[in-house]
């Protein structure tokens, strides 16, 4: 049977007026870490691969790498892999059944984002 009040019912909220939960917001980063971390390995993977070709590929791609946007590409590979870390042992706590309540889950949440950025932070000045 038809129904007769399609036209009066509320349309699903959209992208633009939804606010996504923190919890989906974690999730979403954590997998574009991942992909940006498999992008950042095969930069690394290219890197050793010219350096055991010839020195003029290895001094093309370290000229890119040593370069203001091969900086910000390291760095950007290194937010993610923290990120993906701290994200992925919170989610080993949540695999033995703990720290589950909506509450605890936004407060690691923050833990997660304060961690990466602090640990970003100590990672550049112990290694500059």
């Amino acid at each position: 049977m038809a129904d007769v009040n399609r036209g009066n019912r509320p349309l699903s909220p959209h992208l633009q007026i939804y606010r996504l939960p923190l919890a989906a917001i974690t999730s979403i980063l954590n997998r574009i870490t991942g992909v940006g971390l498999t992008l950042a390995a095969v930069l690394v993977i290219w890197w050793f691969v010219a350096g055991a070709a010839s020195a003029s590929a290895f001094n093309a791609i370290d000229g890119f790498l040593t370069s203001i946007f091969g900086h910000l590409i390291l760095i950007g590979s290194l937010v993610a892999l923290w990120y993906h870390t701290l994200n992925s042992i919170r989610h080993l706590i949540w695999d033995t059944g703990r720290m589950m309540a909506v509450e605890q889950v936004e407060k690691t949440s923050y833990v997660v984002f304060a961690g990466t950025a602090v640990m970003t932070v100590l990672t550049i000045l112990f290694v500059m």
